[in-house]
């Protein structure tokens, strides 16, 4: 059987990180679409049988009815592909989401909360959803292959090996658990992030486009090929614009002018979106919101001060005055190592500021 699995494609999200650049939320949004299209025809034309979509397909509080219209159009122009969904945190299967009270088409199964197998000739597919926006109740111990002659899938949406409380909340799954089961593939959703590797049986695919700047790397689909002999997957990059972050060193900076210059040195491409992140120390204060102002290269989307201000406390210790008493007092903290060594050079830099 041949698949194609996707995850976290989030139609109709607001695109925080880049909405106050006006038109380009409008492009992401349009490029959410073109990258669809994309993934449709590679279905038709590779002939593919299964569809796996492992959750938040859209945004719930966001999404428009138009969208699922478009959504579904694609889905009818692929009659002999069976497409199965996975509900996730984002698009959960509600009494009044679109999941449940939409007319899909008829190749459209969409997993509710109870564990559920759907049944082909040659393969069966077990999976279920969200339906609300967090999934702590459900127990993976709960599914077990009935048939192991047949190749058997799980479409899911959740966390792998959830740590925290917060990961917890999101369908928590432990990995040793989920590859005791036997399963020829999990499709996975929920983490941006895709952990892609050719002899893996449990993939996220991560997000299908890339929302932000804590989403950096490559996004696309995971596309493969079954048999009771083994299988064949591979990673296809699909979206063409990337999120980059790049450093600029400011230590010899000595003015707003030469900054902005240095910014617009740097190596940038015009198909990536940039956040540029300012270090080591500075000389001058830098005004973030200023920066913006000037004619930066277009595809800087964010900059971020992580600079610290050039303080030469040995000679400040010197001094007669209070701040003198209190840079003595933070060469001592840093000599007996009371603590790290980041907090120090805050309070340095807080207790310098205020005694100027």
């Amino acid at each position: 059987m041949k698949f194609v699995h996707i995850a976290d494609m989030h139609f109709d999200a607001p695109f925080t990180a880049i909405a106050d650049k006006g038109y380009l939320g409008e492009q992401r949004r349009l490029e959410q679409r073109q990258v669809f299209r994309q993934i449709i025809e590679y279905i038709k034309e590779n002939k593919i049988e299964y569809f796996f979509i492992s959750g938040d397909l859209y945004e719930h509080q966001y999404i428009r009815k138009s969208t699922i219209e478009f959504i579904n159009n694609l889905f009818k122009e692929i009659p002999e592909t069976q497409i199965i969904i996975s509900p996730g945190n984002h698009d959960p299967y509600l009494k009044k989401s679109y999941y449940n009270t939409y007319n899909w088409n008829s190749n459209v199964h969409i997993y509710g909360a109870e564990i559920e197998k759907i049944e082909y000739p040659e393969i069966d597919i077990y999976g279920y959803g969200f339906d609300d926006f967090y999934c702590s109740e459900l127990d993976i111990n709960e599914i077990q292959i009935e048939n192991r002659e047949k190749i058997n899938i799980l479409v899911i949406h959740g966390t792998l090996d959830g740590a925290s409380i917060e990961e917890r909340q999101y369908n928590s799954m432990n990995k040793k658990e989920l590859e005791a089961k036997g399963f020829d593939y999990i499709a996975l959703g929920h983490i941006h992030k895709n952990n892609f590797a050719p002899n893996s049986k449990i993939i996220y695919p991560g997000s299908t486009i890339s929302l932000g700047f804590d989403e950096l790397g490559e996004h696309g689909m995971v596309v493969g090929e079954i048999s009771r002999n083994g299988q064949k997957i591979e990673f296809i990059k699909l979206d063409k614009t990337e999120f980059v972050e790049k450093e600029l060193e400011c230590t010899e900076i000595k003015s707003e002018e030469e900054l902005v210059e240095k910014i617009n040195e740097i190596n940038m491409q015009e198909n990536k979106l940039y956040k540029i992140i300012l270090t080591g120390s500075r000389n001058f204060e830098i005004n973030i919101y200023k920066l913006y102002k000037y004619e930066l290269y277009k595809n800087i989307i964010k900059i971020k001060d992580n600079t610290k201000p050039k303080i030469d406390i040995e000679k400040i210790s010197r001094e007669k005055t209070l701040k003198g008493l209190f840079a003595k007092e933070i060469i001592e903290e840093i000599q007996e190592e009371k603590y790290e060594l980041e907090i120090i050079e805050k309070a340095l830099e807080i207790g310098i500021e205020i005694l100027e």
